[in-house]
């Protein structure tokens, strides 16, 4: 709790500088952005499903990235942004809450080089396909996928094609009647298709 106050608070003050959370959610920092980060570890058995690092896409201001890497210092969490400014601003966290189970890599997710994770997050990073499409690389099928979709997650979900579909369901958020999480495994074919540009 004492890493996530300091994160709090230091977030709060980076928000008058740059645009990192909507000024309206500011108030709400707690449930917005905090809690909203949090429950995902209870959606991750241990807070991961398979062997590897928890894998945050377009980590941002830190969500669920530095919310995940602080309350689970045991497990290594790694970070992407490709905006620089941003990238700055994680790598200044990583550093003044202690996270040495956290690193940030600091370029477009095309050009991170592929390791498997153990649980994959993105929080208003990308559509849905065009996240599974970017970083299948980085699954086995033992890697739980953890995505808040927010009001569109059902409708998101139901866009994928019928054989990526059934991998996939909803999960009700427990800070947002009106959110969504979309929670799935991929199976070894779904990988090599997505991997090959086909699925």
């Amino acid at each position: 709790m004492e890493r996530l106050d300091r994160f709090v608070a230091l977030l709060l003050e980076e928000n008058t500088r740059q645009n990192l959370i909507s000024r309206p959610t500011e108030a709400i920092v707690w449930q917005r952005h905090i809690a909203d980060s949090a429950q995902l570890l209870a959606l991750a058995p241990e807070g991961k499903a398979g062997d590897g690092p928890w894998l945050d896409l377009g980590s941002g201001p830190g969500m669920p990235g530095i919310v995940v890497a602080a309350m689970r210092p045991d497990m290594p969490v790694v970070l992407v942004e490709s905006r620089r400014k941003r990238f700055a601003w994680l790598g200044a966290m990583v550093e003044a809450l202690g996270l040495v189970n956290c690193r940030v890599e600091g370029s477009k997710l095309e050009l991170v080089t592929t390791f498997h994770a153990g649980t994959i997050s993105a929080r208003a990073f990308a559509p849905l396909r065009r996240i599974l499409d970017l970083s299948a690389r980085f699954s086995t099928t033992d890697t739980l996928w953890l995505l808040p979709k927010g009001r569109s997650a059902a409708q998101e979900v139901e866009e994928l094609p019928k054989r990526l579909k059934q991998m996939f369901h909803v999960k009700q958020s427990v800070t947002d009647v009106e959110a969504g999480i979309v929670v799935g495994h991929l199976t070894k074919t779904a990988l090599v298709r997505l991997d090959g540009g086909k699925a």
